[in-house]
C-alpha cells in the first residue's frame, strides 16, 4: 500500500500524519506504541475503496508529546489537522489505548463523526499504579528507554521469530499457547514480527495510561454517532469489561464479540469476520457530502 507521511504544524505544535487510499476517509486513532505507519486492518479498508488518514497521536512519532496535556487538547488539534485537510466529516476507528482519544473526539466534535468504530479499545481507566503493568511500563517504555527496549524486542524477533511469537502471545491472547497455535495463519508471525520493528512508545504510552483516567460515562453517553464496538472474547490485554461498558453507555450502539485468538484481531484464520463486520457497518453510515483532501 503506497503510504504518504506528512507534516503538519500550527500554534507551535506537529502532527504527524499518513494517508493511504482514496475515498471516503477513515480518521484512525492508532494503539499504544504505534504510530502514523501503522497497517493491521488496513488492506481490507483501501481495497474497499476508503482513504485511511491516521495521526501519530501525541508524544507518538514526530507529533508534538504537549498535545497529551489532556485529551480535549488533542482532539482540538486532531480536528485542526482535519480542516487542514478539508475534511467535514470521517469515519473514526480508535483501537486499543487509542480508544479514549476516539471516545472523547465522538463526544467534543459530534457534527464531525459519520461513525465511531471501537476496535479492541479501552473505554474506561485501564492500568492503575497497583497494576504490576502499570509499574514495569514506567521502567521499559519512559522516553528514556523505550528505544533500547523496542531495538531489543526487534533483534529477538528478528533472530528468532517463532520463539518471541510463542513468548508473548499470551500478553495478547487469554488462550492456551495449543489453542493460540490452532488460530494463527500462516503469515501471522511475520506480521506480528513487522509489528515489533515498526512499534516505539516515545513518550506516547505513558500519555496514554495517564489520559484513560480523564474518560467519563458522560464522554460514553453524549457521543450521538452510530458505533460499532469490535473485541475478542479472548483478549488478553484489554479486558472484556471495556468493550461492554462501553455498548451499556454509549446510544446507538452495537457489540460484536468476536472469535478471533486474542488482542490483535487483525491477525488469525478467523480475522475476516472483523473485516466483513467492519465493512458493513461502514458502507451502512455512508457519508452524505463530497469529499476530497487538500494537497498537502
Amino acid at each position: 500500500m503506497e503510504r504518504s507521511v506528512e507534516l503538519f504544524s500550527i500554534d507551535d505544535m506537529t502532527i504527524e500524519y499518513s494517508v493511504i487510499g482514496k475515498g471516503e476517509p477513515i480518521f484512525v486513532f492508532h494503539g499504544g506504541h504505534s504510530n502514523c505507519n501503522e497497517e493491521f486492518g488496513y488492506k481490507g479498508l483501501v481495497e474497499n475503496g476508503y482513504s485511511i488518514i491516521t495521526p501519530s497521536r501525541a508524544g507518538y512519532g514526530k507529533t508534538s508529546k504537549e498535545l497529551g496535556e489532556s485529551l480535549v487538547t488533542s482532539c482540538e488539534y486532531y480536528a485542526k489537522l482535519l480542516d487542514h485537510l478539508g475534511i467535514t466529516q470521517t469515519h473514526v476507528i480508535a483501537i486499543s489505548a487509542g480508544g479514549p482519544t476516539g471516545i472523547r473526539f465522538a463526544s467534543l466534535f459530534p457534527g464531525r463523526v459519520k461513525s465511531l468504530t471501537l476496535e479492541s479499545a479501552v473505554s474506561k481507566e485501564w492500568l492503575t499504579p497497583k497494576d504490576l503493568e502499570y509499574k514495569a511500563a514506567h521502567i521499559i517504555f519512559r522516553p528514556s528507554v523505550e528505544g533500547f527496549t523496542w531495538k531489543m524486542l526487534g533483534f529477538f524477533s528478528n533472530s528468532f521469530s517463532k520463539l518471541m511469537f510463542n513468548m508473548m502471545s499470551s500478553q495478547f491472547s487469554s488462550l492456551s499457547k495449543e489453542d493460540i497455535k490452532q488460530r494463527i495463519g500462516d503469515t501471522d508471525v511475520a506480521e506480528f514480527n513487522k509489528m515489533n520493528n515498526r512499534q516505539r512508545s516515545g513518550s506516547g504510552f505513558l500519555i496514554d495510561i495517564k489520559q484513560t483516567k480523564e474518560l467519563t460515562s458522560r464522554d460514553l453517553r453524549s457521543i450521538s454517532s452510530p458505533v460499532l464496538i469490535l473485541h475478542s472474547k479472548n483478549d488478553g490485554f484489554i479486558p472484556l469489561k471495556h468493550p461492554y461498558h462501553a455498548h451499556k453507555n454509549i446510544p446507538h450502539s452495537e457489540i460484536s464479540v468476536l472469535d478471533t485468538w486474542g488482542h490483535l484481531i487483525w491477525l488469525g484464520k478467523l480475522s475476516r469476520e472483523r473485516d466483513e463486520k467492519l465493512i458493513s457497518f461502514l458502507k451502512s453510515n455512508k457519508l452524505e457530502e463530497s469529499f476530497s483532501l487538500n494537497e498537502t
